[in-house]
């Protein structure tokens, strides 16, 4: 739009110049008709050729010349004194070489002028793409330092798990059984108890870990949207219970199916619940909202690379917290690797990280919005496809 209208800015402005060119142009000629012998008034001619090398066109300077010329030879056709007309004669040549001289040199001039102007466009739009290029380049650079990160991180978690794996059942074992000796007071059962929730929290870690780094790729298929959101929600109701925030779920009529794999989608919803809870006080509130759009151009190419019977819609599913929220430099550092504001030994900073990573190879989006005070809002588009009834063609 906007190169559509400075276009048409020129095309009005080339038109007023014309025209301003036109009548200096007529009101030279009516002088040079009222008053031949006036030599002087011809050379107002250079007016018009300078406007007209403004336009920059080759074809209107030339037919400005030969009107001027013409123009400054239209006093000979008036009758003369004797003896004056070879003079006149001379004085309108010189009167006309030098139009054509101011008519080359203003147009020679205009030319170079436009020949700047494109090159210093064409260095400007050079020094862009070079930007862009360069923006590319880091964050290929740093895509790749995160994935010789995370490939670091598998060898280095693989090689923990075995070695720690089996002390670790071995002490759960001894600890178990001390657990379950006849002798055990109270007190001895609830350091017992403490010692072994820590052991199954290492468990847990390190399986996290284990299982982040070696992710299994996704094998979605089409399902209604409550396969993927029921599961999640149900299993995190104890404990929004325990925390006394209370956790909505709201499902839009209509919704179509839903392009996913049941056991990677729940990963992620369980993953955006802990989260949300973490995020939110007591008394707070977390929805899960469903619904069901028209698909963006590119979110329908990105669907079709993976599902290509994909109807033209997406089905959104949003988790919204009323939490503390994010300042703006975490809400652009939430997707990296290893980031995280939890505290040491509470998060690994994978958790959005690999779950924008499985959305993505559902061939579709995960993003975050957020402010401070008022809450967190993550939102998922996956594709949509409308189901067919039996027996309708």
């Amino acid at each position: 739009m906007s190169d559509a209208s400075a276009g048409l800015r020129m095309l009005k402005q080339n038109r007023i110049i014309l025209a301003v060119a036109a009548a200096v142009f007529l009101i030279i000629v009516v002088l040079e008709t009222v008053a031949p012998a006036n030599i002087v008034g011809a050379y107002a001619l250079v007016l018009p050729i300078l406007l007209v090398a403004t336009l920059r066109s080759r074809l209107l300077m030339l037919a400005t010349v030969i009107a001027c010329v013409a123009a400054t030879y239209l006093g000979l056709m008036q009758p003369t004194k004797p003896g004056r007309f070879q003079a006149a004669v001379i004085n309108r040549t010189v009167v006309a070489g030098v139009l054509v001289m101011v008519a080359y040199m203003g147009l020679t001039r205009e030319e170079r002028k436009a020949r700047e102007e494109s090159a210093r466009q064409a260095l400007d739009q050079q020094t862009e793409s070079l930007l862009r290029a360069n923006a590319l380049l880091v964050d290929a650079k740093d895509q790749l330092n995160r994935s010789e990160r995370l490939a670091a991180v598998g060898q280095l978690v693989a090689s923990v798990a075995h070695e720690v794996g089996t002390p670790l059942h071995s002490i759960a074992w001894h600890v178990q059984a001390l657990g379950e000796e006849p002798g055990v007071t109270v007190d001895m059962k609830k350091r017992i108890t403490v010692i072994d929730e820590q052991l199954n929290r290492v468990v847990r870690i390190i399986q996290d870990l284990l299982s982040s780094t070696r992710q299994r790729k996704p094998e979605p298929c089409w399902m209604s949207v409550e396969q993927v959101t029921a599961p999640a929600t149900a299993l995190m109701e104890p404990a929004f219970h325990a925390k006394g925030v209370a956790l909505t779920s709201e499902l839009a009529i209509g919704v179509p199916l839903v392009w996913a794999d049941a056991g990677k989608m729940h990963q992620v919803l369980v993953n955006l619940l802990t989260n949300a809870l973490a995020a939110t006080p007591q008394k707070g509130t977390v929805d899960v909202r469903v619904s069901a759009r028209a698909a963006a151009a590119e979110e329908l190419e990105a669907g079709r690379r993976v599902a290509q019977d994909m109807s033209p819609m997406v089905v959104t599913l949003a988790v919204r917290d009323t939490g503390i929220g994010m300042p703006p430099s975490d809400i652009h550092n939430a997707f990296q690797p290893f980031f995280t504001t939890k505290e040491v030994g509470k998060g690994t900073g994978l958790g959005l990280f690999l779950s924008r990573e499985t959305v993505h190879a559902h061939g579709g989006t995960l993003s975050l919005t957020s402010e401070q005070g008022r809450g967190t809002t993550v939102t998922i588009t996956l594709p949509g496809k409308v189901a067919v009834p039996e027996g309708v063609v």
